[in-house]
C-alpha cells in the first residue's frame, strides 16, 4: 500500500500574489532557465557526491546552481521532523516547495534526497511545474550502498538502532520513468555529472 501525501489547502482568504518580473526576464539576466534537478536513490547511492559536483560544474560554467541536501535541511527548515512516513512526506513536501521557489527565481536547484515514495516526488514535480522538474534516479544497488555505508547508517539499521530505515525496514519506490537513470556503481562522478548537464542542454535549461 503506497502512502498518500496529504496536503492542506490554503485558507480561503489567502490569495497568490504575482510580481511584475517574469521567469523569462530572470532567464535573460542569468543566461539560463530555472529548474529542479531531483536526485533520488538509496542512502549511500551517491546523491550528495554527484549533486555537489554538478553544482560546481554548473557554477563554473557561469550558471546559478544551488544544492538542497537532505542532511543540511534537517538542521534548519526540517529540524522539527523525524523519520516516520508522515515526517518523511512532509520533509519532501517542504523541500519541493522551496526548490520550486528557487527555480522560479531562476536558479538550477539540485535536490539530493532519498525521497523514497512516488507520491512525494510527484508532488515536488507539480510544485516545480511542467518542463522544469528533472527526476534523476541513482540506481545504485542496495548491496553496494551497504558496502559503502559512509555514515554507518546501514550497520545501525541492521542492528535495529534506526527504525524505518529506507531499504532495510522501510520501502523505496523507484521511479518508473525518470528523466535520467544513472548507475554510479559503474560510472564515474564526472560521467554522471556530464549526463545531467547533457539532459539540461537537451531541454534548453542551459545553452
Amino acid at each position: 500500500m503506497f502512502p498518500i501525501l496529504m496536503v492542506m489547502a490554503p485558507a480561503s482568504h489567502i490569495v497568490r500574489q504575482t510580481g511584475d518580473v517574469t521567469r523569462e526576464q530572470r532567464a535573460r539576466i542569468l543566461g539560463h532557465q530555472g529548474a529542479v534537478v531531483w536526485l533520488t536513490g538509496l542512502s549511500g547511492s551517491g546523491k550528495s557526491t554527484i549533486g555537489f559536483a554538478l553544482e560546481r560544474t554548473l557554477c563554473g560554467a557561469g550558471h546559478l546552481a544551488y544544492v538542497l541536501d537532505g542532511d543540511n535541511v534537517r538542521h534548519g527548515l526540517c529540524s522539527d521532523l523525524g523519520f516516520s512516513t508522515h515526517d518523511r512526506d512532509e520533509n519532501v513536501r517542504r523541500v519541493g516547495e522551496v526548490a520550486a521557489l528557487l527555480a522560479d527565481a531562476g536558479a538550477i536547484v539540485i535536490a539530493c534526497f532519498i525521497s523514497p515514495f512516488v507520491a512525494g516526488r510527484a508532488a515536488a514535480r507539480r510544485a516545480a511545474g511542467e518542463g522544469r522538474f528533472f527526476e534523476v534516479f541513482l540506481a545504485t544497488p542496495l548491496q553496494v550502498c551497504e558496502e559503502r555505508d559512509p555514515k554507518g547508517l546501514y550497520r545501525k539499521a541492521r542492528a535495529g538502532q534506526i527504525p524505518e530505515f529506507t531499504g532495510v525496514s522501510s520501502p523505496y519506490e523507484p521511479p518508473d520513468a525518470p528523466e535520467l537513470l544513472l548507475h554510479p556503481d559503474r560510472e564515474t562522478v564526472d560521467e554522471d555529472v556530464q549526463s545531467v548537464v547533457a539532459l539540461l542542454r537537451r531541454h534548453t535549461i542551459v545553452p
